[in-house]
Order: structure tokens, then sequence, then C-alpha cells
């Protein structure tokens, strides 16, 4: 499928490199049949994001799937008057988008690694090197139900502060990036330290723990793969995963 006409190149680019990121959030399973969400901001004044149309798995997500809605939720693109989006999805991402501009790409899972470690009392532990890209750098969000109410959104913000990743407790995790491949870097570093704590607590023996000294130089190590353009060249290679369903995804 051609770019349609009433969209203009800049956004039905960001169609595509979203519609690209749904495909791999789903090739490493980090999905919840039609619930959680990714959205990504169009550049242009109007302050509008695209999410996904309510209904759509993620493994079969398209360009023309996506939803331009504007901060108060309204879709606002006449083509796409009768989609539906997920009324918690604009909640969460929408309070994102209007408090930090920096973030211009939020995603929200809901796996099993992340959920079991949102349950825990001591939240992520820094036992693992993915675990201390977060180390100091992550915030907390308290469970206050399924996020219907727009009040929320003030708590969400003030919660994450200048923090790029959260856990919400007894829910799941939420990260953002500057870019689509800054966001995917974050949930894929976020997911793994969730898995590996998992698996380690059940393992039943005594952690080791790095010291503190260690543990944020490690932080800072990581900050540095934004100067080397490491983050892009990680996201270019996972394209290649899905390269047979370019076609597809950006249809």
């Amino acid at each position: 499928m051609s770019k349609p006409a009433h969209i203009d190149p800049v956004e039905w680019q960001a169609r595509c490199e979203l519609a690209a990121l749904y495909r791999l959030v789903a090739h490493f399973r980090m999905t919840d049949l039609i619930d959680t969400h990714i959205t990504l901001r169009i550049p242009g004044p109007e302050h509008h994001f695209l999410i996904n149309r309510y209904g759509v798995i993620f493994d079969r997500m398209r360009a023309s799937d996506l939803v331009r809605i504007d901060q108060e939720g309204r879709v606002v693109d006449p083509e796409y008057t009768g989609h539906r989006v997920n009324a918690a999805g604009f909640v969460i991402h929408s309070a994102i988008h209007m408090a930090r501009p920096d973030l211009n790409c939020v995603i929200h899972t809901h796996t099993a690694a992340g959920m079991a470690v949102a349950a825990q009392k001591q939240g992520l532990l820094p036992i693992t090197q993915h675990a201390l890209k977060f180390y100091g750098k992550l915030a907390y969000h308290t469970y206050e139900g399924i996020a219907l109410s727009l009040d929320e959104r003030e708590r969400l913000i003030a919660d994450l502060g200048p923090h790029r990743a959260m856990i919400l407790r007894n829910h799941g995790l939420l990260v953002g990036g500057s870019s689509v491949a800054q966001a995917f870097q974050e949930i894929h570093f976020l997911e793994r330290a969730c898995q590996a704590q998992v698996q380690a607590l059940a393992g039943g023996s005594e952690l080791h723990y790095p010291s503190p000294e260690v543990c944020a130089h490690t932080a800072e190590q990581f900050d540095r793969d934004e100067q080397d353009n490491i983050i892009d060249l990680a996201w270019q290679a996972a394209l290649t995963l899905i390269e047979s369903q370019r076609e597809s995804y950006q249809s």
C-alpha cells in the first residue's frame, strides 16, 4: 500500500516506524492480546500522537492501523473516525506526551516478568548489568486501578519525574524515548532485567549485589550508548528480524 493522499510524508514515516516497533515488541513476546499500547508523537505544532487501533494484535499492526489523536483523546483524522482506541492507553500516554516533550515515543507492556517485578515490594534489584542501566533512574507509580481517570495523569507525571522508565506497581512497565529506537532500547533492557530477576529469585540462592560505586559507574557507562550511536545501531539490527514483514507493516 502506498501512502494515502491525505497523510503527509512526515506522518506516514512516523506511522511506518511505529508499526515496525509494534511488530518488534510482538517478536520479543512482550504483548498482551489487544491490550497495552505504544504511541509516537507526530512532529508539528498540533501536539497529536499516533496510537494503535484497539482490536489489532501487535504482530499484525500496519501503518494504516494507527490512529491520530489529540491530547483530549479525540480522533482527528476524518478517515479514522470509526476506529476505537484504548481509553486507559490514552490516559497513560497523553500524560507523558503532554508533560515530557523530550519523550516522543512511549511504550507500556504487561509481560509476566514485568508484572511480577511490579508486584515485588523491593522493585527492580541491582543484580544484573541490564538492571544497572536503570540504577538511580527508575520511577515507581502506585496502582490506582485501571487507568481511566484523567486525574491520574498528574500523579503519573509527578512519579515519573525526570526519568525515562517506570514500574507501574501491580501493573506493568512504562518507558519513553526521544525516538522509536531509544524507546525500544529502554523496554528491551527493562524487560530483560525483570526476566533475569524473576529467574534469579526463583533459584533460591543468595543473591550477589555489586557495590553502589560499581552500580553508579555502570549506569554512567550506559549513558554513553547515546553518544556512540549504539541505540540506533541496535534498532537497525532489530529491523532485520522483521525485514520479511516490511511490505505488510508499511501498508
